[in-house]
C-alpha cells in the first residue's frame, strides 16, 4: 500500500464538493489545497494538478467520487468522506487501487437519532397539521379534531441496527415503545428480537424506521410488498438514502390506504421530491437535514480533515470504512 510520509514536499489535497470553513481553513501550509465543487470543476482541473493530488475531501454526498473520477488521480492515496453513508464513494475500486477510505461515524449518531424520533413523533401525531391549523385561524372558531395516531399502541420494527439505530432505539424504549428489529446479521449488542427476514418483521410491527446504508443491496428494499405487509396502520420513517425506498410504490401506498402516513428525511432524485407526496397531508418532509446542525455538521467537517492530517503525517487513519485496504501502519 502507498503510505503517506511527512516531507518537506507539500502535499496537495483537493477538496470535492461544497467548501465550508472548517475544510477551508483546515490544513497547515503543509498542504496545498485544490477545489472543484463539482464534476465540471474536477475535469477542468489541469493535468498537471490532477497529476499532484494525494487526498480527497469528498464533502457531500451528491458528489460522487466513482471509479472515473478517482482514475483521474494517480497519486491519490485517501478520500475521507463526510457523512456515514459512503455510497457515493467507489469503495470496492478504491480498495483494489489501495485508496484509503473514511468516513465520519460516531459524531453524527445522536444527532441523527433526534430526527428520527422527532419525525416519527411529528407524523404520528400530525404536528404539522397541527401547526397550519393554528396560523389558519381556525383554532379560534373550532376545536381541533383529535389526533389518529399515537406512540402507545405502536410497535416499531427499525431496519438496520448500527450506531445510529442502537441510538434511535434506545429513544424508544424511553418512550416505552417495543422495537423489533431486521438486518442481514444479529447485532451483538442488543437484546432486541431480530427478524432475518424483513417482510415478516413488517407483518409484526406497525411502524418501520429505516436507517441502513444506500447502494445496490439495499436500493428499493422498502417496496410495494414490504409497505403491504406494514397494513393499513403502517408508518414509515426514512432517515437513511432515498433510494432504499421504492418511491412511487410508497406513493401509491399512501394513495390508496395500504399504510397509514410517512415521515421522510431523504429522497431518491435530491433536492427533487415528487408533487404527489407535497401534496398529501399524511406525509412529513424534511430537506435531508438528519445532521444538520451547526456542531454536529462542524464536527463532521472535523473529522474529515483529522483523518487527512492523520495520514499524511505518517499515522492511521481514524475512520476507515470497512472496504478499506488499511491493516495497519
Amino acid at each position: 500500500m502507498t503510505t503517506g510520509s511527512i516531507s518537506s514536499e507539500k502535499i496537495d489535497l483537493l477538496i470535492y464538493g461544497p467548501v465550508r470553513p472548517i475544510l477551508d481553513n483546515g490544513f497547515s501550509d503543509h498542504f496545498v489545497v485544490h477545489k472543484a465543487e463539482t464534476r465540471g470543476d474536477l475535469e477542468r482541473l489541469t493535468p498537471a494538478i490532477r497529476e499532484k493530488i494525494r487526498g480527497v475531501a469528498v464533502t457531500y454526498h451528491t458528489v460522487r467520487a466513482d471509479r472515473d473520477s478517482l482514475s483521474q488521480l494517480p497519486k491519490i492515496e485517501m478520500v475521507a468522506s463526510f457523512g456515514v453513508g459512503y455510497d457515493h464513494i467507489d469503495a470496492k475500486y478504491a480498495a483494489e487501487h489501495n485508496i484509503i477510505v473514511t468516513n465520519t461515524p460516531d459524531v453524527l449518531t445522536e444527532e441523527v437519532a433526534d430526527v428520527a424520533m422527532g419525525l416519527l413523533i411529528s407524523t404520528v401525531r400530525e404536528f404539522i397539521k397541527a401547526d397550519r391549523y393554528v396560523r389558519s385561524g381556525l383554532w379560534q372558531t373550532q376545536n381541533y379534531p383529535l389526533s389518529v395516531g399515537s406512540l402507545r399502541d405502536r410497535k416499531v420494527g427499525i431496519v438496520g441496527m448500527g450506531r445510529i439505530g442502537q441510538a434511535i432505539a434506545r429513544r424508544l424504549d424511553a418512550s416505552l415503545v417495543p422495537v423489533v428489529y431486521h438486518s442481514r446479521n444479529p447485532s451483538k449488542d442488543v437484546s432486541y428480537k431480530h427478524y432475518p427476514d424483513l417482510i415478516e418483521m413488517a407483518k409484526a410491527v406497525d411502524t418501520l424506521m429505516v436507517i441502513v446504508p444506500g447502494g445496490a443491496s439495499t436500493n428499493k428494499m422498502i417496496n410495494a410488498e414490504v409497505l403491504k405487509a406494514l397494513g393499513p396502520r403502517g408508518v414509515l420513517v426514512n432517515v437513511a438514502r432515498g433510494s432504499v425506498v421504492d418511491e412511487a410504490a410508497l406513493v401509491q401506498a399512501l394513495k390508496s390506504g395500504t399504510i397509514l402516513a410517512a415521515g421522510l428525511d431523504v429522497f431518491a432524485a435530491e433536492p427533487s421530491v415528487p408533487d404527489e407526496l407535497k401534496t398529501m397531508q399524511n406525509v412529513v418532509l424534511l430537506p435531508h437535514i438528519g445532521s444538520a446542525s451547526v456542531v454536529t455538521r462542524n464536527a463532521m467537517d472535523q473529522l474529515v480533515v483529522d483523518n487527512l492530517k492523520s495520514w499524511f503525517a505518517g499515522k492511521a487513519p481514524l475512520t476507515p470504512v470497512a472496504e478499506t485496504p488499511f491493516k495497519g501502519r
